[in-house]
């Protein structure tokens, strides 16, 4: 969720997410696919995939999400852990709030750094 957010309003010429897990699923949860559709951005054919140093070590940032001791301690990245809670298995109401609240993270992540995209002429 928040990778889709995260490239959908910041410009891609500054910044870009890319997604990645300690432990991640075969695919993405299907209440995650809906509620993310039901805001115009379609995950379905996203591919969950493993975090490992060499990808963390592309990055400036790295925004976890509960990982603790699995992640990978990168000299010189600045990271931010999100205590949110797993929508896995959770109802779609549940699901909504955390997508509300992964947006809302990634709207202000996005804004601090200057990296919001310019507004359309």
């Amino acid at each position: 969720m928040a990778t889709a957010f995260f490239n959908q309003i910041a410009d891609p010429g500054r910044a870009h997410a890319a997604a990645a897990g300690t432990t991640p699923a075969a695919r993405v949860h299907p209440e995650v696919v809906e509620v993310m559709r039901e805001v115009g951005l379609d995950l379905s054919h996203a591919c969950p995939q493993l975090l490992t140093t060499e990808l963390a070590a592309a990055a400036g940032h790295l925004v976890t999400m509960g990982c603790g001791e699995e992640c990978p301690y990168l000299p010189g990245v600045k990271v931010e852990d999100w205590a949110l809670e797993d929508p896995k298995g959770q109802p779609l109401e549940r699901v909504r709030a955390i997508r509300d609240e992964v947006r809302r993270r990634v709207e202000s992540f996005v804004k601090d750094r200057g990296w919001s995209r310019a507004p359309a002429e």
